[in-house]
């Protein structure tokens, strides 16, 4: 994925970079509008709306779509930054923003000795292939912290934490970007900011903690792994419905809260793996901070009853940060992952009313972009234990007892 010659690889990112990043700006102030539902109202709405409750001090605590914690706020307030601009072009601005910034970060460091700018070269092509959703979601924003605390993780464990910390106040995932840290200044680093921070919301603005229970009542989204049984269901005389719930499009009747309860348990699956990998685990280097913070998210975004096209985000700019490691182990989900984010823009927007409707087209979609997605986390999985958990020693068979002259007695 690399050009030859280290001082033309920059600019032939910047330049795929500055055309692929056109086209999704086209998209998004709806110069070019792709087939489908219009991915902007999200921003232009509901984003608009949240904005006016929370600039007045508080949180929106009659609205039950607000489902995020409390940091959340300075991303849906960020427009603000630039009063010239409407509140949705300032916002698809500063997610462009965004997306430099990780580009900037991913270049510098694959540029120093022993790094590679692969994983600069993964973001700059699996972002667009998301279309212009990923413009259109303040998702971009959080994966920026993360790909900027996971690149600072290895040589300044304080900042890891802090960032961690305050990436998971603003979507809740960063905090498993800590799952492969070793050194205790992380740790603490991250409880303390994270304890100030939610204290400093606690205090100034009501609500702050409102979405949790927002996010109990949560179904089982249309896109997500879970929602496979009852697509394939509904062809044979499945009575639910599909209608908006909760912010998303989620099957509603009978089985959904077997099946949901069912995403639960394999999440808690998913973590109790990820607390016996991380006692067995040796030699935990910087790459294996990031391949396991990969993992992690794949794990938790695989099991979870909502898989969004914007969680696809998260996981570009994880994989794009294992790839500046040479020594990194997640070539093949980096590339999974780049195929499911092809295939999310296929079914959102563009064939978002065959998912909904649950035809042969919408179900052959979902079933190829959440395979990708449980290929890439089996293989991330069992990649990861590979490479950092010791084989167990082999018990030696023991000794048939022999005669006083040395000859094995007769069975």
């Amino acid at each position: 994925m690399e050009t030859k010659g280290a001082g033309r690889s920059p600019l032939w990112l910047l330049a795929a970079w500055a055309v692929t990043r056109a086209a999704l700006l086209l998209c998004v102030f709806r110069v070019y509008v792709l087939p489908g539902p219009d991915v902007t109202s999200d921003v232009s709405v509901i984003y608009r709306g949240w904005y006016e409750v929370l600039r007045r001090g508080t949180f929106p605590l009659d609205d039950v779509t607000w489902q995020y914690p409390p940091a959340a706020a300075l991303a849906i307030l960020s427009p603000a930054a630039l009063p010239f601009l409407s509140y949705a072009h300032a916002f698809f601005t500063l997610a462009c923003l965004s997306d430099a910034v990780v580009l900037a970060l991913l270049a510098y460091t694959g540029g120093r000795p022993g790094r590679s700018r692969r994983g600069a070269w993964v973001w700059v092509a699996g972002v667009p292939l998301l279309g212009p959703t990923v413009y259109a979601r303040y998702d971009l924003m959080v994966t920026a912290v993360a790909v900027a605390a996971l690149l600072a993780g290895a040589r300044h464990p304080r900042v890891l934490g802090a960032l961690a910390a305050l990436g998971a106040l603003v979507k809740v995932w960063p905090a498993l970007l800590l799952a492969g840290a070793v050194r205790r200044r992380a740790w603490v680093s991250a409880a303390v900011t994270g304890a100030g921070v939610a204290l400093l919301f606690a205090v100034s603005m009501p609500g702050a903690f409102a979405f949790l229970a927002f996010q109990r009542e949560r179904g089982t989204e249309v896109e997500s792994l879970g929602g496979l049984v009852f697509h394939v269901a509904r062809h044979f005389g499945w009575r639910g419905e599909v209608l908006l719930n909760y912010g998303s499009i989620e099957f509603l009747g009978p089985w959904v809260d077997v099946v949901s309860t069912a995403a639960l348990a394999l999440t808690g699956a998913a973590f109790g793996w990820l607390l016996l990998w991380r006692l067995r685990a040796r030699e935990l280097t910087g790459a294996v901070l990031a391949d396991a913070a990969l993992t992690a998210v794949l794990l938790f975004t695989v099991t979870s009853r909502v898989i969004s096209p914007q969680y696809l985000v998260w996981l570009v700019g994880l994989a794009a940060v294992c790839l500046t490691h040479r020594a990194s182990r997640m070539g093949a989900p980096a590339l999974m992952i780049t195929g499911a984010s092809f295939l999310t823009v296929l079914e959102f927007p563009v064939g978002f009313s065959h998912v909904v409707l649950s035809d042969g087209y919408g179900i052959t979609l979902l079933v190829l972009r959440n395979g990708l997605l449980v290929a890439a986390t089996l293989t991330a999985a069992h990649r990861l234990w590979r490479a950092t958990v010791p084989p167990r020693p082999a018990v030696p068979p023991s000794p048939r007892p022999t005669r006083a002259t040395g000859t094995p007695l007769s069975s």
